[in-house]
């Protein structure tokens, strides 16, 4: 089938050194179910083992590719994103799935276990997810202790105090929801996200995110939120200002300073 148009669409941010980064296409990995998955890998220009931000997916590959023509890695904003975050002196990695959150953690481990082959730093990853990728991020940075830092980006939280909204996305747009029932209080206490807000996105995303925001401010954890007042959802694609650009840049400089 042919590719949805927003699979094509690329950033409204770019800077020179994305043309150097070194990119590894289709790498093997193994999958959850011992099977065989892929990862593509982007690797910053300078030399050694690179701390590393994997790019999370909260949809099955194979609903997503019968959707929008295409696997989620292979999106061109991911490949920008993925040039972007090398560019910016740490690796990248976006891997396909069967099932999301098993496969995160999958991959995850994977790139532990072959951190030295794959010249990666296995004491320094992150998480980088947006939209309907957000869920699976979340639960992934709540159970797996060892990872530096989160970076969400108009993303679906968690559904507190009795909201449903989280759940009712789910239900219309299919992506993994594994917070149900979680609070922000699993969360771990020292744990930086950098959270960007579009303004102009779906109110219960929004109203969730603001419950979630507000929750862990109660709970005093380290985190940088940034709103977008005139933002769309995807503003990184969609609206081409520069506030755009410079809540991306923020991204990929609260990523460095806590991975790089």
């Amino acid at each position: 089938m042919p590719q949805n148009p927003i699979t094509l669409k690329g950033l409204v941010y770019s800077i020179p050194e994305m043309a150097a980064v070194k990119i590894r296409r289709d790498v093997p990995f193994v999958a959850a179910d011992g099977g065989e998955l892929l990862m593509d890998l982007y690797y910053p220009p300078q030399k050694g083992p690179a701390p590393v931000v994997v790019i999370v997916e909260g949809y099955n590959d194979v609903g997503a590719e019968r959707i929008l023509g295409c696997r989620f890695k292979d999106m061109v904003c991911i490949d920008h994103w993925g040039r972007l975050i090398a560019a910016s002196g740490m690796a990248a990695v976006a891997g396909t799935n069967r099932s999301p959150l098993a496969d995160a953690h999958a991959l995850i481990r994977h790139l532990r276990q072959h951190a030295a082959a794959l010249d990666l730093d296995e004491s320094r990853i992150g998480a980088w997810a947006c939209s309907g990728h957000g869920p699976v991020a979340l639960s992934v940075l709540m159970s797996d202790r060892r990872l530096k830092c989160g970076a969400l980006l108009y993303a679906y939280t968690l559904d507190l105090d009795g909201s449903t909204a989280v759940a009712d996305a789910q239900k219309m747009y299919r992506f993994e929801n594994p917070g149900e029932g979680k609070t922000v209080a699993e969360l771990p206490a020292d744990l930086p996200l950098f959270i960007a807000r579009a303004g102009k996105d779906d109110l219960g995303l929004n109203a969730a995110l603001d419950r979630f925001v507000s929750g862990a401010r109660a709970r005093n954890l380290p985190i940088t939120v940034v709103n977008h007042p005139d933002g769309p959802h995807a503003f990184d694609l969609l609206d081409d200002s520069e506030t755009s650009r410079d809540i991306i840049k923020g991204a990929l400089a609260f990523l460095h300073t806590w991975l790089a």
